[in-house]
């Protein structure tokens, strides 16, 4: 009965360590969840601007689609290297909770193995963050050349589009 006893204590205590990771893969899972939605919407604007490429267009306009195309694939790109190394630092978390788990179990140190596995977890989760600040920085960049642009191509004497400081009453 002894036996059983300590071998529950030491279970509850490693659950007790696999908690702080247990969260740091929530956190990753919000983290992919966000840069698969900024990939998706990504390829929606690249497949949009591919087929108004078919159009006629003036060699200004080309040359601007062709640029924020240029942009798109960049941030696809780093979008997609993002999702990789967060899967990947996830994927270390779990080996993380098993390397506890087989531990204790085991009745091996481990403590290197994982000390080890969660360092290498937090530089590709690094990485990550680091691939998505400039998947970020790459679209803010491509939205305030774009909202130039438009303006551009705008016809001065256009009704229809009013200037941006007036406001209708």
């Amino acid at each position: 009965m002894d036996s059983l006893h300590w071998n529950i204590a030491t279970i509850a205590s490693v659950i007790d360590i696999s908690v702080a990771p247990v969260f740091l893969l929530a956190g990753i899972s919000g983290l992919l969840v966000v840069l698969t939605n900024r990939l998706g919407r990504t390829i929606d604007r690249s497949r949009s601007l591919q087929a108004a490429e078919a159009a006629p267009l003036t060699d200004l306009h080309r040359r601007v689609l062709e640029r924020e195309l240029a942009a798109l694939m960049r941030r696809i790109r780093l979008a997609h290297a993002a999702i990789s190394l967060a899967t990947t630092s996830a994927i270390l978390v779990c080996l993380l909770i098993v390397a506890l788990f087989s531990g204790t179990l085991l009745q091996l140190n481990v403590s290197l193995l994982v000390a080890g596995l969660f360092i290498v977890c937090m530089g590709i989760l690094c990485l990550a963050f680091g691939a998505f600040l400039l998947e970020v920085l790459i679209a803010t960049r491509t939205l305030k050349a774009s909202l130039v642009h438009a303006e551009s191509f705008r016809g001065s004497g256009d009704a229809a589009v009013p200037p941006r400081d007036v406001r209708p009453g």
